[in-house]
């Protein structure tokens, strides 16, 4: 009797994978396992969409082998998996890309170059390696509808968005919040976690860091003192070090580690001679003090960073305000992210440059400081 399977002398898998794909191409293999359902129950899948203004690589083949796995597992399990494929033809990357082929900038649209002239030069660009995709597609096996796309430049779709969002509203689930958003001063808008992966966006610079000094309060000299015995060496001060310090300006907390040990130091600062009485963390007192024989320094207390919670300190800028509330500014407070691998084991905190700032300035109930764009216009 005739074998139902083809028989293989050797194993060749582009040969095989050939042969696999033809089958299922003559035969429908792919339609069939729709149609063959119908009346069962749906298991509706939307591609998260690639961008077909670049080409694919080997991560997208991954991710696709990975989603066609839970859609053929439901159509073994008896459900109707329609696979709806989509584009996404965001904007940043793509009018980029544009602009840089055109010779343009983007005051020059509406101008040089009218908008509609613009417009359709960025959805030919979006789309320019589609038939690259659709070949892959095929190639790898991965079973989704390319007839029938979503496009994400497309009313259709964007109307759909607008649908949506108007039902969140009239449900009372969309709420005004802030976020950490990366800037373009250049393209004028934020920039999304993608945006920042493309080549070219990151490189490896040297950079200036730097420990600044933040006087303690006299409100707060008390609490201070009760960690020293009452004693004290000129002014009070916490070090932080940053390796941001175009952000200080910024500043409205310090955060410590509730459970990291800190000194209380008496020292002398090596810059003007002043004396002062410094807090760092226990750890890297070696990274800060001084150790030559002629300048000596006294540790004059230990105590734990949530010891230091809520104690005050001047503001370096003090002609720049935060957005709201700002008696609430400018204190120490608790942050579980602080290490003492590098530093001082006090975080400069600038809730409007770092998510993990503005988590916990939020938390504790510190404002943000208003920050320019790069045109100098506040944000409000």
């Amino acid at each position: 009797m005739a074998s139902k399977y083809p028989e293989y002398k050797q194993l060749n898998l582009p040969a095989l994978a050939d042969d696999v794909l033809k089958f299922w191409k003559e035969n429908n293999v792919f339609e069939k396992s729709v149609t063959s359902r119908e009346g069962s129950a749906p298991f509706v899948f939307f591609e998260g969409p690639p961008s077909a203004n670049g080409m694919p690589g080997i991560h997208h083949v991954m991710a696709r082998a990975i989603k066609d796995i839970f859609c053929r597992y439901k159509t073994l399990k008896g459900y109707q998996v329609k696979r709806k494929a989509g584009w996404d033809t965001h904007g940043l990357p793509v009018e980029l890309g544009v602009e840089k082929e055109l010779g343009i900038t983007k005051e020059d649209i509406g101008k040089t170059i009218s908008v509609e002239e613009y417009n359709e030069a960025c959805r030919k660009a979006v789309m320019r390696y589609t038939d690259v995709w659709n070949n892959l597609t095929e190639q790898m096996g991965y079973w989704v509808d390319m007839n029938d796309p979503y496009v994400t430049y497309q009313n259709k779709y964007i109307e759909s968005v607008w649908w949506l969002l108007n039902r969140m509203y009239s449900n009372d689930l969309l709420y005004k919040g802030y976020t950490i958003q990366p800037y373009s001063p250049k393209a004028g808008t934020g920039l999304s976690s993608h945006e920042l992966n493309q080549p070219g966006t990151y490189r490896h610079v040297k950079d200036t860091t730097i420990v600044a000094q933040f006087e303690v309060k006299a409100e707060s000299m008390d609490m201070f003192l009760s960690l020293t015995n009452g004693k004290l060496n000129g002014k009070a001060y916490f070090l932080a070090w940053t390796t941001t310090p175009w952000t200080l300006p910024s500043n409205t907390a310090l955060t410590v580690g509730p459970e990291i040990e800190y000194i209380i130091v008496a020292t002398t600062n090596r810059y003007t001679g002043d004396q002062i009485t410094v807090v760092m963390a226990a750890a890297l007192e070696g990274k800060h003090l001084p150790v030559k024989k002629d300048e000596p320094y006294e540790i004059l207390g230990r105590c734990k960073g949530s010891d230091l919670v809520g104690m005050k300190y001047h503001q370096l800028l003090p002609y720049c305000q935060p957005m709201d509330r700002p008696q609430e500014a400018f204190r120490v407070i608790p942050g579980a992210f602080v290490t003492i691998e590098d530093g001082t084991g006090i975080v400069h905190t600038a809730p409007t440059f770092g998510a993990d700032d503005a988590q916990v300035a939020r938390e504790a109930g510190v404002p943000p400081m208003l920050v320019d764009d790069g045109a100098g216009n506040a944000i409000p």
